[in-house]
């Protein structure tokens, strides 16, 4: 496996058991640099594989001062700007459980529902419309300082890769993808201001105190990074081939396996209700609930980075694919330059053929009211992202029902300054002396190419598999996890205590 590293704002936060206690996947960038779990009917934007430009001005600035005598001159390169939309068709009806969530998430949304501090769900809510919209500002910073180091090859190594690869031409591509992503970046803003009730002035404002300095905070690139990378993990064909594909099957076997009275469109009583937690964008949600049957699924997240990137996804139907250009951020490990440069279109399939319900907020208190709830929980690339590993193993417990299952699929990568750090051997001991009761798995050959092998001798109750994670199927370097797959169920006469929570 290569290196791999994954981080969150609540990480960074510094603050005690109270605050946050998970975070989301975060990937290597190609360079060395580290990025990073609706609205009404609108314009959506569309973004063309060559982006049209809408107006072109001159850029300039620091870069025109030589530093050597053999330093070249940079040539002044133009800004961008992209304003594109296409029509979309309304998005259906909400049904009434999201109508009740959306009421719920607004009011705690609200300014005067608890402190408003840097925690506040709608002050992380503004901190990440500004990132968006400072993506272009943002990312050309690198570029500047990309150009600014090219200045200082020789004049015959400068002229050798003009004439050879017309080298900075290379910068003004790069200039004008970064225009086409800004463009979907404020498309993002617009359709999270509609959905979740936030007016302009109110995003200026906190703009604006963000800029003074006053907060010290300059925007968060990285997570807008992320958050636009995982157009590609979750909702392009790219990633389902190369990522989702090959995770999700054992997944969703086992949900098959789970609820298999959900195929022949018997009538139950009452829906299995099924949870995914740090659902990031969504996609294994859709994939669950597109297995039919009427599985109630509810997905969860954090981030509001992932949140406002979801928010815009489901908020209408293009009736053209969209594009993003996710690799320009990086310059390493690119087979050809046109595979940095490519538009990947998403998504590829429609995030509102199924009812799907997100609950924003944190897993370990936002199901507080939602005891013994659940007929399944669903944890993909998940418990490793918790501070207190602990505190996610019993909200695993307290809100699944008595008798139901938990399906795990992800690696032990623990993240900035856990609480605990447990081996697979001790989350196995640990959970089942919670009162889990891990399922064997049947051992066939089809079982072994869906989810590979057992991981201790002797038993077939934890599986590995190798899962790829890394967002560009191209590239020259791979990400990937020996995952680990099991489904435990809690017995029943383990009761959900109060203090889970």
């Amino acid at each position: 496996m290569t290196q791999h590293a994954r981080s969150s704002a609540a990480n960074d936060f510094k603050a005690g058991p109270g605050t946050r206690t998970h975070a989301y996947r975060t990937v290597p960038t190609p360079n060395t640099y580290l990025y990073h779990n609706l609205p009404r009917p609108s314009q959506r934007c569309i973004l063309p594989t060559t982006p049209s430009l809408a107006s072109q001005t001159p850029r300039g600035g620091p870069l025109t001062q030589a530093k050597s005598q053999d330093a070249l001159l940079p040539q002044a390169s133009p800004v961008y700007k992209v304003i594109v939309s296409v029509v979309t068709e309304a998005p259906p009806a909400l049904g009434q459980r999201h109508l009740d969530e959306k009421a719920r998430l607004l009011e705690r949304m609200s300014r005067k529902h608890g402190k408003f501090d840097e925690h506040h769900p709608r002050n992380r809510l503004l901190d990440a419309l500004y990132s968006f919209s400072r993506y272009a500002e943002l990312n050309r910073a690198d570029l500047d300082r990309w150009r600014d180091h090219y200045r200082y090859v020789s004049r015959r190594q400068h002229l050798l890769l003009e004439s050879t690869i017309s080298y900075s031409a290379k910068f003004d591509a790069v200039d004008a993808l970064i225009a086409t992503n800004a463009a979907l970046c404020d498309e993002i803003v617009r359709a999270a201001q509609s959905f979740y009730g936030v007016p302009d002035a109110e995003l200026a404002a906190h703009a604006a105190a963000a800029a003074s300095g006053a907060r010290g905070f300059p925007g968060d690139k990285v997570s807008v990074a992320q958050a636009l990378k995982h157009f590609v993990r979750d909702w392009s064909a790219a990633g389902g081939r190369a990522e989702r594909a090959p995770a999700y099957a054992c997944v969703l076997d086992a949900v098959a396996r789970l609820f298999p009275d959900r195929v022949d469109g018997e009538k139950k009583k009452k829906k299995p209700r099924i949870l995914l937690p740090g659902a990031g964008l969504g996609r294994l949600g859709h994939e669950v609930a597109a297995l039919g049957g009427g599985l109630e699924v509810t997905v969860n997240e954090w981030s509001m980075y992932m949140n406002a990137a979801y928010r815009f996804l489901t908020s209408s139907r293009p009736r053209a694919p969209l594009h993003l250009h996710p690799f320009i951020d990086g310059w390493s490990h690119h087979r050809t330059t046109a595979d940095q440069l490519r538009a990947v279109p998403f998504p590829d399939a429609d995030p509102l053929a199924h009812d799907v319900l997100l609950v924003e907020g944190d897993f370990t208190t936002v199901f507080a009211a939602k005891r013994a709830h659940y007929d399944a929980v669903l944890t993909f690339f998940f418990i490793d992202t918790a501070r207190n590993l602990m505190a996610y193993l019993e909200t695993v417990r307290a809100v699944l029902a008595p008798g139901g299952h938990w399906v795990n699929f992800g690696p032990l990568l623990y993240g900035t300054g856990p609480f605990v750090q447990l081996s697979l051997e001790e989350v196995v001991a640990v959970a089942e002396a919670m009162g889990f009761e891990f399922v064997e798995q049947e051992w066939d050959t089809d079982k072994e190419s869906v989810c590979g092998v057992p991981t201790f001798e002797g038993g077939s109750k934890v599986w590995s598999k190798e899962a790829v994670y890394g967002f560009d199927d191209r590239a020259l370097t791979r990400n990937a996890y020996s995952a680990q797959f099991w489904v435990a169920r809690k017995k029943e006469d383990v009761v959900s205590g109060k203090g889970f929570f």
